[in-house]
């Protein structure tokens, strides 16, 4: 069987988290807070990335205010100035200063400080556009996570950091067609379901509709 190209895909579940009304979105966010502050990947990390909703993307804002209130240590991706097809992770600071960034998405006021390395990181939580079992994630196109996280490809053990996508349980599909940069995630959690990941990368057969990084929104 074909599966769909990787472009149909995103178009297609771009459209479907989208259409989730309000208070969906509310309810699945609240639902992801309640499944991730007590699960012991949150608990056990210092360290954490989150990102800023956007898109429809599950939106992790209220386990980033209980992270705060816990003292852990946030960080959000920022895009590089140079070059600029690279993502940092920064630290969050009190009194954080925002802007947008060239997609129009806002991001801390760059600051190369507080900025670190990914892996220096204990749990780095993803948004998706779609997602299968096998923990093949299918981004916004942009390739950032991919370009950041490339170093785990060529590892064959890596202790960290944890990789936990998230998404609406409506991002899920049987199989997704993956890509030969395409970095796997170690979890997927969304507002129904946790899923643990083994993975047989020797059964995955690459495919690039696109790359080597695809362009499109």
């Amino acid at each position: 069987m074909t599966l769909p190209s990787r472009s149909a895909l995103r178009s297609q579940l771009r459209a479907a988290r989208r259409a989730l009304p309000a208070y969906q979105q509310r309810h699945a966010s609240k639902q992801l807070f309640r499944r991730l502050a007590q699960h012991p990947l949150f608990i056990r990390s210092q360290h954490i990335a989150f990102y800023l909703a956007n898109d429809g993307e599950i939106d992790p804002a209220l386990l980033l205010k209980h992270a705060k209130r816990l003292g852990k240590t946030c960080y959000v991706p920022v895009l590089s100035r140079w070059p600029a097809t690279q993502m940092r992770f920064q630290r969050l600071t009190v009194g954080q200063r925002w802007q947008a960034n060239r997609f129009g998405i806002s991001e801390p006021a760059y600051c190369p400080r507080q900025q670190v390395p990914s892996w220096r990181l204990g749990l780095i939580l993803m948004p998706l556009v779609g997602f299968d079992a096998k923990g093949n994630r299918l981004g916004m196109g942009g390739g950032f996570y991919d370009r950041t996280l490339s170093y785990r490809a060529r590892r064959s053990v890596w202790a960290g950091p944890t990789l936990l996508g998230l998404a609406h349980h409506c991002q899920k599909v049987a199989d997704l067609p993956v890509a030969s940069w395409d970095i796997p995630l170690d979890a997927i959690m969304t507002d129904r379901e946790f899923i643990p990941l083994t993975r047989a990368t020797d059964s995955v057969q690459p495919v690039a509709d696109v790359g080597p990084w695809e362009t499109e929104s």
